[in-house]
């Protein structure tokens, strides 16, 4: 089968939940043995039970995307070999530019951007090392490629995440690595549920034009795309998965 991952292992980093969580499931029922990593090994531990429980293969990792040692330590950590990466780790500080902190722009470029450099560089340098290539798929944003309001950290991140993609797909061709980038328009998650039942989150819904938010489950055929030999011909592509936001009109 084309999409077959069965027999595959995967690093799935921010795993302890949201969409990093819900990626790692979408991969166990593909039969990919997962390695979850996050900073949170409660979190982790629990999440692992949970893909167990349905019959998956799943390992935890503890990892901090912003931590070099970590990151080293946590890609040596997976078993077997390494054949897919999921860099989803992410972290987001609204604020306006003229208020945002230095310490919180620094906490976003150093955990969006820069952590994902890290985990991409640890899971290549392995990738080659095994000889058998690779797909490593950045989760950036919609708001990589159009901007909105105060969000000026995590947008110049998340444009970074992209421009990083394009950049090591040339890269690691060469070495059978695939690269490319994962933009989620507005998911709905346990983490944003609330605020988009507010006022202002539901005008912001208006705005997409599905009308609607995404779910989780609707960035599965995305992802198992960019995994799989489905996606075998493409590197350095990115992929807007956003009920139609980017071609909104202005």
């Amino acid at each position: 089968m084309f999409y077959d991952l069965k027999g595959k292992t995967a690093l799935v980093t921010g795993a302890s939940g949201g969409l990093g969580l819900e990626f790692a499931h979408m991969l166990a029922r593909q039969g990919v043995t997962v390695a979850l990593a996050a900073r949170r090994l409660s979190a982790l531990d629990e999440a692992c039970d949970r893909i167990r429980a349905d019959g998956g293969r799943a390992v935890v990792v503890e990892l901090d995307v912003t931590d070099a040692d970590s990151v080293t330590a946590a890609v040596a950590a997976v078993p077997d070999r390494l054949d897919i990466l999921v860099n989803n780790a992410g972290i987001s500080v609204p604020g306006n530019a003229t208020d945002l902190s230095l310490d919180d722009w620094n906490r976003q470029i150093a955990t969006n951007l820069t952590g994902v450099f890290l985990t991409a560089q640890a899971a290549a340098r392995r990738m080659i090392a095994d000889g058998n290539g690779g797909a490593i798929v950045n989760v950036a944003s919609i708001l990589g490629l159009r901007v909105a309001g105060a969000v000026s950290a995590y947008a110049a991140a998340k444009a970074g995440v992209v421009q990083l993609t394009a950049s090591t797909a040339l890269e690691w061709a060469r070495h059978g690595i695939r690269v490319n980038a994962l933009c989620p328009g507005y998911i709905e998650t346990d983490i944003n549920r609330e605020f988009f039942a507010s006022e202002a989150g539901m005008a912001l819904i208006k705005r997409i034009p599905q009308r609607r938010l995404g779910t989780p489950r609707e960035l599965e055929g995305a992802l198992l795309l960019l995994c799989s030999d489905a996606g075998s011909y493409m590197t350095g592509a990115t992929i807007a998965v956003d009920g139609g936001h980017l071609v909104s009109s202005l």
